[in-house]
């Protein structure tokens, strides 16, 4: 299983972002798909995710500035960002809990990042 994130570049703040990420290979079902951030010298941080039946949770931090979308058919998963803060720049990592076969646990896969700058 692969996933690829694009998407990131450089936002002057309050503009917006659009991030999209695809899953590819071999597997069963796809539950959760979603976005962590880390920020230089911080830890990895939940920004949003959204689960198979359309729920979706976000981080405080993004919520009312953030949504998440997810096409199944597609496997893929997007990250809209409105009203850039500096504080939003990260790498952008997308993730998917992924059920390699029938009645078998769901491992964790993650993409290569995303690095998103918000600067003037």
């Amino acid at each position: 299983v692969q996933l690829q994130a694009s998407g990131g570049g450089l936002v002057q703040p309050g503009g917006s972002l659009r991030l999209s990420c695809a899953a590819s290979g071999s597997f069963y079902s796809i539950s959760a798909m979603g976005w962590y951030r880390q920020a230089p010298g911080k830890q990895r941080e939940f920004v949003a995710t959204t689960i198979t039946g359309g729920g979706a949770n976000y981080a405080d931090s993004v919520k009312g500035r953030a949504t998440i979308s997810r096409d199944n058919a597609k496997n893929t998963v997007t990250l809209q960002m409105n009203t850039l803060k500096p504080e939003d720049t990260a790498v952008y990592y997308c993730y998917a809990d992924v059920q390699g076969g029938r009645g078998l646990v769901p491992v964790d896969y993650w993409g290569q990042g995303t690095l998103v700058t918000v600067s003037s």
